[in-house]
């Protein structure tokens, strides 16, 4: 008697439970060995990812079954749907997967080095701030060192057109040292008068006689609070023509003369008229200094005299 399996070609094996029937058995139909009621020949079934390659599948009744090549697969992904049975494999079913690629932590692999990134970005930023911080400290060193040098300028500088309306609006600085002609130390030949209108000492007084050489005023003045730039005014009238001085500064002259000049417009002769005012720039010394106003030869000195005062700088 011939066994129940006779081969994929035998046509009994088409019903695995042709043994069961009447025909089956006159035709030699067994039971399985299997345990399952099929045919040895019939493939098992198995959980999704456990066949490997190389299945060789049951043909159709009547064909000789072959060998399929595997096909080719996206990466990472089998390169055949049908695969063997882990037992076609010598020895046995594999124990142990493969670990999958990069992965140390849930099968994730291992993302960019952001950490690098970060600390690169913040060494960029620490550097353009410091070098903002450094160009913005440096700065002063660019400023021209000729402006309000004083070893680049003479001791004593004359306005060339001062007006007026100069007293209200440039005398601006901290209270300096002022003094009203009267008070000055006097050469002999000039004495006080009230005469002419428009002098702002106290009391409209001015000093007269200036306009001969050798006349001379003195101011001995204190309380200067630091060595440096200051900016001499002196209050006149001219009666309609221009005046000089010469200037003195602790027993110094000048190269520049005070200019007194006709800057009011007034009407030859008309002293009332001609009140105003120039500057000087000169350097003096903390504390106690000594300005000498004098007609000098080579000055023009017919000029009244009203006041002399301080501004701290060198100003208009």
């Amino acid at each position: 008697m011939t066994s129940g399996n006779n081969g994929a070609s035998t046509p009994e094996d088409d019903d695995p439970f042709g043994y069961l029937y009447a025909d089956g058995q006159a035709n030699g139909a067994q039971p399985p060995s299997g345990g399952y009621g099929y045919p040895n020949t019939v493939n098992r079934v198995r959980p999704v990812g456990q066949r490997q390659y190389g299945q060789q599948q049951t043909a159709p009744y009547g064909q000789v079954p072959q060998q399929q090549a595997p096909q080719q697969g996206a990466y990472g992904q089998p390169t055949n749907a049908h695969y063997a049975a882990p037992e076609t494999f010598p020895g046995g079913a594999p124990t142990t997967q493969q670990q999958p690629y990069g992965g140390n932590g849930g099968g994730r692999g291992r993302g960019p080095n952001t950490k690098g990134l970060l600390i690169g970005a913040i060494a960029v930023v620490a550097a353009v701030v410091i070098g903002i911080g450094v160009a913005m400290l440096g700065g002063d060193d660019d400023k021209d060192a000729g402006g309000g040098d004083a070893s680049a300028t003479p001791s004593a500088q004359q306005s060339s057109e001062p007006s007026p309306s100069d007293t209200s609006t440039e005398v601006t600085e901290e209270d300096l040292p002022k003094i009203d002609a009267k008070a000055l130390s006097l050469s002999p030949g000039i004495t006080t008068a009230t005469d002419v209108k428009g002098a702002k000492a106290d009391g409209g007084i001015y000093l007269n006689g200036f306009n001969q050489v050798g006349a001379s005023v003195t101011w001995n003045v204190s309380g200067i609070p630091k060595s440096g730039k200051y900016t001499l005014y002196t209050g006149y009238s001219v009666p309609g023509k221009d005046a000089t001085a010469t200037l003195s500064i602790n027993g110094t002259p000048s190269t520049t003369p005070v200019g007194m000049d006709n800057y009011a417009k007034a009407a030859e002769g008309d002293y009332a008229k001609g009140w105003t005012q120039t500057y000087n720039w000169v350097q003096l010394n903390k504390g106690s200094n000594t300005i000498k106003l004098s007609c000098e030869q080579g000055n023009q000195c017919d000029a009244l005299l009203d006041q002399l005062w301080l501004v701290k700088g060198w100003v208009k």
